[in-house]
């Protein structure tokens, strides 16, 4: 049995569908706070209709901030947990600001609560989290980047031109967001968890992930709003840095594939690792409009804003070495391209039906 967290959302999601397919019980936890974060067009509950006509599926509309509810969870099904895939989290930037004790109750408490119940119920079992580039801060934004026609660009010479970001980036002495704050919070606890309690869990910092399954929204999701946005012929707001900041974007389905080569091997002492996209998918959002209008054959329509978002990075890609050297067998089969023709075709179904 599988514990996942936010199964609705982008990565839940994806993780319940692959592993249902590979005939695993799994116990789905979400509920639809993303439709009180950003409205009800970006809820989620569409996907609870589908998933659950499988039988190996049981949802629940649980809070994770209830520490009661999920240890008697835990403690019924201690026996038969395998893994917890926890995704669930509070994701926007700019919604942490409006309300911050929401937002540090959901990625932080939220986690703690997960992480302790774990322990005492299922220590055997391994731990999964979807953590994010955010802990790094604005650190990124110190590199030695040149402002190019379409992107910002890192020095060719500079250690990270080639394959992007890497683990030993310091996440101190750096402007995080109050969302960065709360999701650094809880990548330090599942460490913690990891090398003090010597259990099996892992943090994977992701990019951008994507894929036509997302649920974008403009204060998340840049990717996904981003082709609504243009096949629809909404306006887009591009909050500062020209529309040139630049993000390596991995698609859903890549970073599910990551959970279970770790599953298949799993490693104890709090491992972290970088997970995106890497330079062959990165794009600025100018590049992004671009390859969505030439897929698309749709014009779009977008503003760019003077003032970027606080602790907005200028230019992120991940470095996936660490990973792939602990996991060989894991590549990205997903491009770019792919999950924009895919996000592309489901919103032009969505608009016809």
């Amino acid at each position: 049995m599988i514990i996942v967290t936010g199964s609705l959302g982008l990565i839940g999601y994806e993780t319940c569908k692959y592993f249902l397919k590979k005939k695993h019980k799994i116990i789905g936890i979400d509920n639809d706070l993303r439709s009180y974060f950003f409205g009800k067009k970006s809820s989620n509950n569409w996907k609870k209709n589908i998933i659950n006509k499988n039988k190996l599926y049981n949802h629940l509309n649980l809070d994770i901030r209830n520490q009661n509810k999920i240890f008697k969870l835990f403690k019924k099904n201690s026996k038969k947990i395998k893994a917890i895939i926890h995704t669930a989290a509070q994701p926007s930037h700019d919604w942490a600001v409006k309300e911050p004790f929401t937002d540090f109750s959901i990625n932080a408490n939220g986690t703690l609560n997960l992480l302790e119940a774990f322990r005492l119920y299922c220590p055997d079992a391994s731990f999964i989290f979807t953590s994010t580039n955010k802990v790094y801060g604005d650190t990124p934004n110190y590199l030695p980047l040149t402002e190019k026609k379409y992107r910002f660009e890192i020095n060719k010479t500079h250690k990270y031109f080639k394959n992007g970001i890497d683990e030993k980036m310091s996440i101190d002495h750096t402007t995080h967001s109050l969302f960065g704050a709360s999701k650094t919070s809880s990548d330090l606890l599942v460490q913690e968890y990891g090398r003090y309690f010597k259990l099996n869990t892992v943090c994977f910092r992701g990019g951008c992930l994507t894929g036509e399954n997302h649920s974008g929204a403009m204060l998340h999701g840049f990717l996904s709003y981003l082709v609504k946005s243009v096949i629809h012929g909404n306006q887009y707001s591009i909050f500062g840095y020209k529309g040139k900041q630049v993000r390596d974007n991995i698609n859903s389905y890549d970073v599910i594939t990551a959970f279970d080569q770790y599953l298949k091997s799993p490693k104890s002492g709090g491992k972290v690792y970088n997970l995106g996209g890497g330079r062959e998918n990165s794009c600025s959002i100018l590049e992004a409009i671009n390859m969505i209008e030439k897929i698309s054959f749709k014009k779009s329509n977008f503003r760019i804003l003077k003032n970027n978002r606080v602790g907005d990075h200028i230019w992120w890609i991940s470095d996936n070495s660490k990973f792939k050297k602990d996991y060989p067998k894991w590549k990205i089969k997903r491009s770019l391209n792919d999950s924009l023709e895919k996000m592309i075709k489901f919103e032009f179904d969505k608009k016809d039906n």
